[in-house]
């Protein structure tokens, strides 16, 4: 039963695991926040939250959401959730392109610069909004997929696959820090 349910939260949580990575990959160009600060003095969002990190981070995202369902009849066997409606791909891909970009914010008003260690926020941020969107948007699907046990290795489970990935970019030299 552990087994099924942390293969069913990774499979899940792909399309919103994706997209940060991609962004970190595939980001620079315009700003976001377009330079804009706010009284304090400090940007909106900074330079690390682009136009094009966001829409190749949310594209990634729908595009292994689509290729799940098509080995989704492969391995039915193993991972018991359904295959991913539209909504629910975009909304877990771009929701969490959008708690990425809502911890930036915070970070910001907190004082934190770009790239400052944000202790479960850094690691909780992108899977908060995009289960909360993908709850909106694809009810049904949300509610089969994500029960109480699935949603309880996501938590457990991301804050370890994140500083994972993060160390292994870190050593590539795809980031500028470990966190």
């Amino acid at each position: 039963m552990i087994f099924e349910t942390v293969v069913v939260a990774i499979w899940a949580m792909l399309p919103a695991y994706i997209p940060n990575n991609v962004a970190v990959l595939a980001g620079g160009g315009r700003p976001i926040d377009g330079g804009r600060t706010l009284g304090d003095g400090a940007r909106l969002l900074g330079d690390g939250k682009t136009w094009r990190g966001t829409a190749f981070g949310t594209a990634a995202g729908v595009a292994v959401a689509l290729a799940l369902n098509r080995l989704h009849p492969f391995v039915s066997d193993v991972v018991f959730a359904d295959p991913f409606p539209l909504l629910a791909a975009l909304s877990l891909a771009f929701g969490a392109m959008v708690g990425d970009i809502l911890a930036s914010f915070l970070k910001r008003r907190t004082g934190r610069q770009r790239g400052a260690a944000f202790p479960g926020v850094d690691q909780l941020d992108f899977v908060v909004v995009s289960l909360l969107l993908t709850a909106i948007v694809a009810t049904e699907w949300f509610l089969d997929t994500f029960t109480l046990p699935v949603l309880v290795a996501v938590v457990v489970l991301t804050p370890l696959l994140h500083v994972s990935t993060n160390a292994i970019a870190y050593a590539f030299g795809l980031k500028d820090e470990p966190w």
